[in-house]
């Protein structure tokens, strides 16, 4: 039976991961008391007798743990953007290609993606792969999100009770360009410049929509039907589908995927004008959902166990 430690349990991934794991029979959690879960030896005593360790933490923290580390054994999947863009780490999302799930099935260090990271990748990485879309394009992603993904404080702060009346309208936040996703939104993709970035968060807890407008004209002539089927052929696993016809009569709601572990990936629009999308959970495939998957993998365990499609 596999030992598994979640270091930063109490955090809102964490405790998702921690949830989903509780009943398993083919792992054992180990935990640690609230007086030891921030001290270090502790942290790291639990860490080297783990055969998987999840850290669910702020990225200097993350950083830390895997400084703590000896033991050579030891799995680790790390949720934070700490390093996602790091060499010698496998970036979790399987479904973008065998060398993919093969670096997350045989790795030691695993990347969990970024949950906006996650549809603008899945949207952009086939494209560029199959030479419809060139490197130097200039890409803008618009990104819808459930509160959850703000963490506790935000979590909080849309459901006290005297909360401010700003919240009930959708809010746009990354002002300054500089969100902790496009390192890797860039990366991953290969794109010569990170796109621009407009994330949005509204009054609704859980569920992501990614948004990826284009013009005809960037995709080297290709139209809505080869974009459909380049996406039917590449995504048609359990967990991330193409799925034609996804709106609900001329509307996509974010909130559609909320509490599952799947993605759904669609294309609308016109000959001269398409919108990408994907659909999830943010704190599903955007986070525990997506965690968990890769180390399903790396367990060696069908991807799917314990997740909810």
């Amino acid at each position: 039976m596999k030992k598994i430690f979640i270091d930063g349990k109490s955090g809102t991934t964490g405790l998702r991961i921690y949830g989903r794991l509780a009943n398993r029979q083919d792992i054992e959690l180990i935990t640690l008391s609230d007086a030891l879960r921030r001290d270090p030896q502790a942290r790291a005593a639990a860490l080297n007798a783990a055969d998987y360790a999840f850290l669910c933490l702020p990225d200097a923290a993350a950083q830390e743990a895997v400084e703590f580390v000896e033991n050579p054994d030891t799995v680790i999947l790390d949720t934070s953007t700490a390093h996602r863009t790091q060499p010698g780490w496998a970036y979790g999302f399987p479904e973008l290609g065998e060398p993919f799930a093969q670096a997350v099935k045989t790795g030691k260090r695993i990347a969990v993606p970024g949950c906006h990271a996650s549809g603008f990748i899945a949207l952009v990485y086939p494209l560029i792969q199959a030479g419809m879309l060139l490197p130097e394009a200039l890409l803008t992603c618009h990104s819808l999100t459930g509160y959850s993904g703000g963490g506790k404080t935000m979590i909080a702060q849309y459901e006290e009770k005297d909360r401010d009346v700003l919240l009930d309208a959708p809010r746009q936040y990354g002002l300054t360009q500089t969100h902790k996703h496009l390192k890797e939104m860039q990366s991953l993709t290969g794109l010569a410049q990170a796109p621009l970035f407009c994330p949005i968060v509204a009054d609704f807890y859980s569920g992501m929509l990614v948004t990826v407008p284009l013009f005809t004209s960037q995709l080297n002539g290709v139209g809505l039907d080869a974009l459909r089927d380049l996406y039917a052929s590449v995504y048609c696993g359990p967990i991330v589908s193409y799925v034609p016809d996804a709106d609900e009569t001329g509307f996509l709601s974010a909130a559609k995927l909320s509490d599952r572990d799947s993605m759904e990936i669609s294309v609308f629009g016109n000959d001269q004008r398409v919108l990408l999308c994907a659909r999830y959970d943010n704190l599903g495939k955007g986070a525990s959902g997506a965690a968990l998957e890769c180390l399903n993998l790396a367990m060696g365990t069908d991807a799917v166990t314990g997740l909810s499609l």
